[in-house]
């Protein structure tokens, strides 16, 4: 019964959306609310486990995504995203900025939150997309691909390393592996899946990109360009080393591990970009602010819709759907990988984060992988490719992906809960690939 709950909800909320045009944000809400009794959830509990999904959510969002939406900002009105891009061009040509772009993702993805790598290099990809004069999404889903593939294969990305430590994996080992199974992944879902998608053709926000052409003097350096929007992932990357490397209580790691907090870290770049996109260029404080307050402006029903996406998440978990799924698969009789990464799969179509899919199935089938003696390594992987299967609406990277690239629901699902798919069923036949191998 909680399934059929949930799949008459979910076709509500396309419903709500598609057809009688309601606000995204508001239909997450009145679904969320409308699942939450329908499976019993007491009426008392409602409003609090939506308020705990839509704060939970925005309380670890609202800053990176309002500072990320910052950095990006400054950065395209500066000419500094116009300099990358052009370098790139450049560099690459046009006809293969879209594979940089692929590799710009990859990089910035292992330190990085998918939504934190998705709004630093939002206005990047717009840039290169108006530069090169190129189809938005012919950027984007290499992008987003990028950045996807590192969530679910990649230590040391927050997500793959918690996996390692629930399987007593090794974190050198799994990152061998995952980059084995990664990069053809990422190629695929990205680049080459681009393909498949080029009728659809969406227009670059206006709110969001600085359609003004630079001219080269007026434009900030490649070097300080990059290093500016680099400063979050290195300050991420050298906090996730710390952790790794350095012993518990090592001042180093403390200092690091605070740098390297993403709140922390975007908030000493968008810092720096102050000056060296706007101070620096001999722009004023109140032009400086003028251009912050639009990067927030922009993204607000953004941030709203995304909390949105969390509150009817929160409601799934604490109904118990998740862990009743959960229950359900894991009394089949599957090889240990396929039924980590069936568990993740199932939890994530119901639960719609990645994130607590991959860490509830890992709980779910660590005690399977210790009795059946399943290579650990491989476990992580086959759970995290689980983890990222489809993205339904009740995933906040969903209304992430939709919103800013200004796609209707039918589009998103197209292009975004495809890619991701791709990355699902990639990630599970490389596992097994590398299990016959190892056999």
């Amino acid at each position: 019964m909680p399934l059929v709950i949930l799949a008459i909800g979910i076709l509500v909320l396309f419903f709500l959306i598609v057809r009688v045009k309601l606000n995204s944000f508001l239909a997450l809400l009145v679904v969320a609310g409308l699942v939450g009794l329908a499976e019993g959830m007491p009426i008392d509990k409602l409003i609090p486990t939506i308020e705990k999904g839509l704060g939970g959510t925005l309380g670890g969002l609202a800053i990176v995504v309002s500072f990320g939406a910052m950095l990006g900002k400054l950065m395209a009105e500066s000419g500094g995203a116009q300099r990358i891009a052009t370098t790139l061009i450049n560099v690459f040509g046009r006809e293969k900025v879209k594979w940089a772009v692929c590799l710009t993702g990859f990089i910035v993805g292992i330190a990085l939150f998918y939504e934190i790598g998705f709004v630093l290099l939002i206005p990047l990809v717009f840039t290169i997309a108006a530069e090169a004069k190129i189809p938005l999404l012919e950027v984007g889903i290499p992008m987003a691909a990028a950045l996807s593939v590192t969530h679910g294969f990649l230590p040391p990305h927050p997500g793959p390393t918690a996996i390692a430590i629930i399987y007593n994996a090794d974190i050198g080992t799994t990152l061998v592996y995952g980059a084995i199974i990664a990069i053809p992944t990422a190629i695929v879902a990205g680049p080459l899946y681009y393909n498949l998608t080029k009728d659809i053709n969406p227009e670059i926000p206006k709110g969001l990109y600085n359609p003004k052409i630079f001219k080269d003097d007026e434009m900030p350096g490649f070097g300080i360009s990059v290093f500016t929007a680099l400063v979050p992932v290195v300050l991420m990357a050298a906090s996730a080393i710390a952790k790794l490397a350095l012993p518990e209580a090592s001042g180093a790691r403390h200092i690091l591990t605070f740098l390297g907090q993403p709140d922390m870290a975007l908030t000493i770049a968008v810092a720096i970009a102050i000056y060296t996109f706007g101070l620096g260029r001999g722009k004023k404080m109140d032009e400086v602010m003028k251009i912050v307050q639009d990067a927030v402006l922009a993204i607000a029903m953004i941030l709203l819709i995304v909390g949105g996406g969390g509150a009817l998440k929160q409601v799934l978990i604490d109904s118990g759907v998740g862990t009743y799924i959960g229950d359900l698969v894991a009394g089949a009789d599957l090889s240990p990988l396929l039924l980590a990464w069936l568990v993740a799969a199932v939890i994530r179509t119901a639960c719609g984060s990645a994130t607590v899919a991959a860490l509830t199935a890992g709980g779910i089938a660590a005690p399977i992988c210790a009795a059946t003696g399943a290579n650990p390594e491989l476990m992580v992987l086959a759970t995290g490719a689980g983890s990222l299967i489809f993205s339904p609406p009740n995933d906040p990277g969903f209304w992430l992906f939709k919103e800013f690239f200004g796609l209707t629901v039918k589009e998103t699902v197209r292009t975004w809960c495809a890619l991701e798919t791709i990355i699902a069923v990639m990630g599970l036949l490389g596992v097994l690939v590398i299990d016959a191998f190892l056999v």
